[in-house]
């Protein structure tokens, strides 16, 4: 079981702060009593994400790109925590930038497990539920090794977070850095793109809209969708512990995709009727995490059900005037 870090509140580096849950662990921290130092290189985050802690004396930003070697800005200052949320993480994006995608995935997590080593950091990266592919096991347990095609649309994102856990455990195992990862599943709420092309997004979008609402397949394939606000917690206790995980953060509670359309259908009031299109390559049929290991090491669930998540995601996107 993990034990809960008895320091007091320090130094982190939070990487892809500008970015849709990196910007919310920024914000948790701050709150916390953290000194951050965030680093985006803006490929996908967005800089309004981060205007609310502008003046702030505990937040410090710097524009980088962690693929190249960490400059004296970042360098020349110590650390007692490091957060890794650097990567796209929507098939737009990284299907758009595959190269990017795998670079952030291995240099950038060489480069931030050396400084880490350096400092005697806590390092904790945030792995996806992708590395389970299309899982033949169903709910996932982190003990299944997946089923990820290592060449199809998708791989650059599968296969580059599939690395960069297996560099964290030779980091740990060598160097016996103190790391930690979470595997996350498909998380929601304010600030994402609500053009980055993901389920939820597209949804509301749509509905918000009238237009039809876009089924992929026949829409039986499920997933399992976890509020940023639990996320958050997820991601702080296990950054606050020294376990080693790996560790679903996600909510167990599965619906189908044509579910979620009906539910996002009946809480915007919306005119839009189901249409479907043909499923994507290697998209997963399932997906539900078994969240028994982070019960039981970080003590951590989550509270925040569907309904109510959606209907915070809908008004905050109801106030983004501007859709794109």
């Amino acid at each position: 079981m993990a034990t809960p870090s008895t320091d007091q509140p320090g130094k982190v580096l939070v990487t892809g702060a500008a970015g849709f849950l990196g910007s919310h662990l920024t914000d948790a921290l701050i709150a916390k009593g953290y000194e951050v130092v965030a680093v985006d290189n803006f490929i996908t985050g967005n800089r309004g994400n981060l205007a609310q802690l502008e003046g702030n004396p505990l937040f410090t930003f710097i524009e980088h790109d962690i693929i190249e070697p960490l400059p004296p800005a970042i360098t020349g200052q110590h650390f007692t925590k490091i957060a890794n949320l650097a990567c796209p993480a929507s098939p737009i994006d990284y299907q758009e930038k595959p190269l990017e995608t795998m670079r952030v995935c291995a240099a950038g997590v060489d480069h931030l497990l050396a400084l880490a080593r350096r400092d005697g950091a806590r390092f904790t990266h945030t792995s996806t539920s992708e590395v389970y592919g299309d899982p033949l096991e169903h709910p996932q347990r982190e003990t299944y090794w997946g089923n990820v095609n290592s060449y199809g649309e998708r791989s650059c994102y599968d296969e580059g977070k599939r690395f960069a856990e297996a560099l964290i455990f030779s980091y740990r195992k060598l160097f016996k850095v103190n790391t930690g990862v979470t595997r996350i599943f498909n998380t929601y709420g304010p600030r994402m793109r609500p053009s980055d092309g993901r389920v939820m997004t597209n949804f509301i979008k749509q509905a918000l809209a009238g237009e039809p609402i876009t089924l992929f397949g026949d829409g039986s394939q499920t997933r399992s969708f976890c509020y940023v606000d639990d996320q958050v917690k997820g991601q702080l206790a296990m950054l606050e512990s020294d376990f080693e995980g790996p560790v679903n953060i996600g909510n167990p509670g599965e619906f189908t995709i044509k579910q979620l359309a009906e539910k996002v259908i009946e809480l915007t009031h919306s005119i839009s009727k189901l249409t479907t299109a043909p499923l994507p390559s290697d998209d997963p049929k399932q997906r539900q995490p078994d969240i028994k290991v982070a019960r039981d090491n970080l003590h951590w669930e989550p509270t925040i059900n569907l309904e109510v998540g959606l209907q915070r995601m809908i008004e905050s996107m109801k106030s983004n005037k501007n859709l794109a």
